[in-house]
């Protein structure tokens, strides 16, 4: 890839930016009010990859603690401009959040896709993680039928 590629932590001042691409980088478009909740919440995370301060990729985290473990990080969601998809940004921007999570304290980082996500798998396995054998299935719940 011939253009520099830069990593850091978004915060609430990168609404604008984030709105630049948020068609192509999140489900909906991005509102305010639920932006201003995650980035003032210290659980909540958000590692951008920028061109010249374009956000080209971003990945979502929280971390979370349990009774019985300790706090890890949950990569909730990573995307990556199609132009730039297949050149290692995936990778590296999976890697600078696990570092990020490491410097805050945390202790193990986990992130799930689709088993057909081939290029998702290919490039969390690059970022060091380790596939879990065992398959997993996910239930959704519709919550407003309740």
């Amino acid at each position: 890839m011939s253009e520099r590629v830069t990593y850091r932590m978004a915060d609430l001042d990168d609404i604008d930016l984030l709105r630049e691409t948020e068609d192509q980088l999140f489900d909906n478009e991005i509102k305010l009010t639920c932006a201003e909740e995650f980035f003032n919440d210290p659980r909540h995370h958000m590692a951008l990859a920028l061109v010249q301060e374009k956000v080209i990729a971003m990945a979502s985290a929280f971390h979370y603690i349990h009774p019985d473990k300790e706090a890890m990080l949950f990569i909730n969601e990573v995307a990556v401009l199609e132009e730039f998809q297949n050149k290692g940004v995936a990778r590296n921007l999976v890697s600078f959040l696990c570092q990020y999570g490491a410097s805050i304290g945390l202790k193990e980082a986990w992130i799930a896709t689709h088993v057909n996500n081939t290029a998702a798998r290919i490039a969390f396995a690059a970022a060091g993680g380790r596939e879990d054998k065992d398959l997993a299935v996910i239930f959704n719940y519709d919550l407003r039928n309740n």
